[in-house]
């Protein structure tokens, strides 16, 4: 059986609920955690540079915040997850990185992403469908979106990279995007 099978669940179990209440969906989001190698990917094809400002949407147990951060970024992470939201920020310190890298437990939908220089995101096709508006109406020109594996709906990419995931041997892609 696959890796991602229970993921296809989810995802399928995603897409029938989505005419419900969006926050049935958002509860439905599994913690995933993008591989390392596809992290340093992710935060290359965005072109993070230090001082920028780094949003990670859904940020798990961190990793993609404490990559930011190590780069000289100012990162955010947002996670609804209270277990996931203590374990990064215990990564956080125990990396030295507390100047730099901050986890917020808040929903990401509420996040004001007028002043962000790079977004990273690894959700369901069905909130990234929800979140796309209001993406597109914060973010600044200029700024830039990295999502792995799923596409943001009804935004045409910049750049799509594809790879094998070395851990699982499995295919994934990663979608730059520039507004």
């Amino acid at each position: 059986m696959s890796p991602r099978f229970p993921l296809t669940l989810i995802l399928l179990a995603a897409s029938v609920l989505g005419a419900q209440q969006n926050q049935d969906v958002r509860r439905l989001a599994p913690y995933v955690p993008s591989p390392d190698p596809i992290v340093r990917q992710m935060l290359t094809l965005g072109e993070l540079r230090p001082g920028e400002l780094h949003f990670d949407l859904g940020s798990g147990d961190g990793r993609i915040v404490l990559a930011a951060a190590s780069l000289g970024a100012q990162s955010v992470g947002f996670e609804i997850d209270a277990k996931l939201v203590d374990s990064s920020r215990h990564s956080i310190r125990k990396a030295g990185l507390s100047k730099l890298a901050h986890i917020e437990k808040k929903d990401l939908y509420t996040a004001d992403f007028r002043q962000v220089d790079l977004v990273t995101t690894y959700l369901l096709p069905v909130m990234l469908k929800e979140l796309a508006p209001i993406l597109a109406q914060q973010m600044k020109p200029g700024s830039r979106l990295v999502s792995h594996d799923y596409p943001i709906p009804g935004w045409t990419p910049e750049k799509i990279e594809s790879g094998v995931d070395a851990s699982n041997g499995l295919p994934y892609r990663v979608f730059l995007y520039r507004r």
